[in-house]
């Protein structure tokens, strides 16, 4: 069952991610518009005292300004006080620095919250997507989405979208300040406005698509780099460091090739928009020059124009800067927005809760990976409430599929999986996974203590954990380690063998005492004589729990009170293991072959040997070579396993 809710947006999203933080960055704007503000003060302030005491052209002050000093006293007092304009613009500089200081540590103050919401809701978000999603999507990448992306996201936010209003007030003041004090000067810095905007439209359109292939090429360099690190014993036992090494090597090059192609643009787009403006600033220079010498402008108003042109540009060309890092951060919203639209599962707990002590029934239940290919076919089984099943078939033949199914990892496509008479589609997953233990074919311990791993499916005392671990077999080989308990088992658990780890996972679903047990192939990487031994205590621990055994051996199925067999889907045999012994088929096949010597020791029994014959226990004496490999084989396996 999947979620009905409505899709995200870019900006839904981005206020799903400022949620908490948004007072933050209006305070920092706040901020940032006083600083712009104040930023127009100093160019005035230089044009007075440079007309006042230079050219004695106060008449071409601001009204305002020219009538306050027309009471003063005029140019005497301009003479007389330039000490003040020393205090106002230290002054300014002062309230600047304050008001800076503050939106800077708003700034960052929200920007942090921001980033922690963010990870926290992909993180939970990702925490409920379906089985089949991460099937889908490698691990690098998702770790990549959440991390780079959402660091480029951040750096949008903190340093281009937060200075839109400080933006807007320094082109508005300026250009207000600019045509009163000469409008053909004005002209001349206006031309320049549209160019930048046009090339700023143009290495848009190509910067976004050169991210994308960064963006996208960081992703599999993450995913060889997380896929060597957790497979490193694998790369060395094989021997294949050269081979990794010159395939990361590889996708280095790609990566980096492609950063060099965006860093060309990017320098571009830059060296365009210096070369623009060192034009523009020349004419302002040359056609002020001309007119302050054809005495149609004073020497202030041409510095402080110079001045407020400065101001004017630095924001358009950042307005080009926000279109380009707003096309790597559309990229990377859209790459977001692919993990938090992606339908979580439906983890409410409204629904019937059944015990789930009753019947399991697969009722014509049929399966696929893809539409192409069915893994089930036709699969009907009754498995009555508190007895047990094995389940024998060979690799794909659909044994893990089905408690996928059980368990609602997959959505059943064809049939009815029904617990206690009720469709497990109807059963709320949390109860449902809470009820039925798995110990999975490929266990996975987390980087912590043992007690720790094996308490993760419910809290448990450490009497519990060790009664557990006990039933498991475990417990001696745990009282074995200098630190017992609390030993770190490392990354997914390579300080432990095989069959340690697999007695680990066992240990871990009993702790959490389900009505329900499934053991997926978990006793494959133990020798016979321990899975006896675990065999043996399961039976008596688990009482009236219902249970399902998944095994490549005969012996780890033959106590089961029915078994079905699998072949390509589909159920082929189905029932006790003494009455599938005496039918021929596969079942009977994979015995004889894990079996060699049976047929002969039981033909030395009704000869009246006693149970001994001579080359009895050994397949040497069978005649058959192929079943002798096989023997031995499978003999040094279970001796070596742990």
């Amino acid at each position: 069952m999947k979620t009905n809710r409505t899709k995200y947006t870019n900006f839904s999203m981005l206020l799903l991610f400022l949620k908490g933080s948004k007072r933050f960055f209006l305070t920092s704007i706040l901020a940032s518009a006083i600083v712009a503000g104040l930023d127009m003060v100093t160019p005035q302030v230089i044009r007075i005292v440079v007309d006042g005491c230079l050219s004695n052209e106060t008449e071409t002050l601001p009204g305002v300004i020219r009538h306050f000093l027309d009471r003063a006293g005029g140019r005497e007092f301009i003479i007389s006080h330039l000490y003040l304009a020393a205090v106002v613009i230290v002054a300014t500089a002062l309230l600047t620095a304050v008001f800076q200081y503050l939106t800077e540590y708003l700034n960052s103050q929200g920007t942090q919250r921001m980033v922690k919401t963010a990870r926290d809701v992909l993180f939970a978000h990702i925490e409920r997507l379906p089985f089949s999603w991460h099937m889908e999507n490698q691990t690098g990448d998702i770790i990549q989405r959440c991390t780079s992306d959402v660091t480029m996201v951040q750096n949008f936010i903190s340093e281009q979208l937060v200075q839109v209003i400080r933006i807007v007030v320094l082109i508005l003041f300026s250009v207000i300040f600019m045509v009163t004090m000469s409008v053909r000067l004005s002209l001349v810095v206006f031309i320049s406005v549209p160019i930048i905007v046009g090339y700023s439209y143009f290495f848009f359109r190509k910067i976004g698509h050169l991210f994308l292939e960064c963006d996208e090429n960081e992703g599999v360099l993450s995913t060889i780099t997380q896929e060597n690190l957790t497979g490193v014993r694998v790369v060395r036992a094989f021997g294949r460091e050269n081979y990794e090494r010159e395939r990361f090597q590889k996708q280095n090059h790609i990566y980096t090739n492609a950063w060099m192609d965006l860093c060309k643009l990017l320098s571009g787009f830059w060296a365009s928009g210096d070369m623009v403006m060192g034009l523009q600033l020349m004419l302002l220079v040359v056609i002020g020059a001309v007119l302050c010498v054809q005495g149609d402008m004073t020497a202030g108003i041409l510095i402080a124009f110079i001045s407020y042109n400065r101001r004017l540009i630095w924001p358009v060309r950042r307005l080009g800067r926000m279109i380009s890092e707003m096309s790597k951060a559309s990229v990377s919203m859209e790459r977001l927005l692919y993990i938090l639209n992606s339908e979580a599962e439906d983890m409410t707990e409204e629904g019937p809760t059944p015990e789930m002590t009753g019947d399991i029934v697969f009722d014509h239940v049929s399966f696929g990976y893809t539409e192409s290919e069915k893994i089930l076919k036709d699969i009907s089984v009754t498995i009555k409430g508190g007895t047990t099943l094995g389940i024998l078939g060979g690799t794909g033949s659909g044994k893990s599929t089905m408690m996928h199914l059980l368990n609602r990892l997959y959505d059943l496509e064809d049939g009815e999986i029904t617990i206690d008479g009720i469709p497990v589609r109807e059963i709320p997953l949390p109860w449902l996974r809470s009820h039925i233990g798995m110990v999975l074919q490929e266990p996975y311990l987390f980087s912590r203590t043992i007690g720790e791993n094996i308490s993760i499916a419910r809290e448990s005392t450490m009497e519990e954990i060790r009664h557990a671990a006990q039933v498991a077999c475990i417990d001696e080989s745990i009282g074995r380690f200098a630190k017992g308990y609390e030993t770190i088992v490392g990354e997914r658990g390579v300080t432990l063998s095989g069959g340690q780890k697999q007695r680990t996972a066992i240990a871990r679903m009993l702790v959490q005492d389900t009505p329900i047990m499934v053991f997926d192939d978990s006793l494959s990487a133990v020798d016979t004589e321990t899975d006896e031994k675990i065999r043996h205590a399961l039976k008596q621990y688990m009482g009236h729990a219902t249970v399902i055994i998944i095994s490549h051996r005969i012996s780890t199925l033959m106590d089961a009170d029915q078994i079905i067999v699998l072949d390509r889907g589909r159920i082929v045999q189905q029932g006790t293991h003494q009455e599938l012994v005496q039918e021929s088929g596969p079942y009977r096949e994979i015995y004889e072959i894990q079996s060699p010597d049976e047929e002969e020791n039981r033909n030395c029994t009704e000869n009246g040997s006693g149970g001994f014959c001579e080359n009895s226990g050994n397949a040497k004496s069978s005649g058959n070579p192929g079943r002798e490999s096989e023997y031995t084989e499978s003999k040094r396996k279970g001796e070596t396993a742990v």
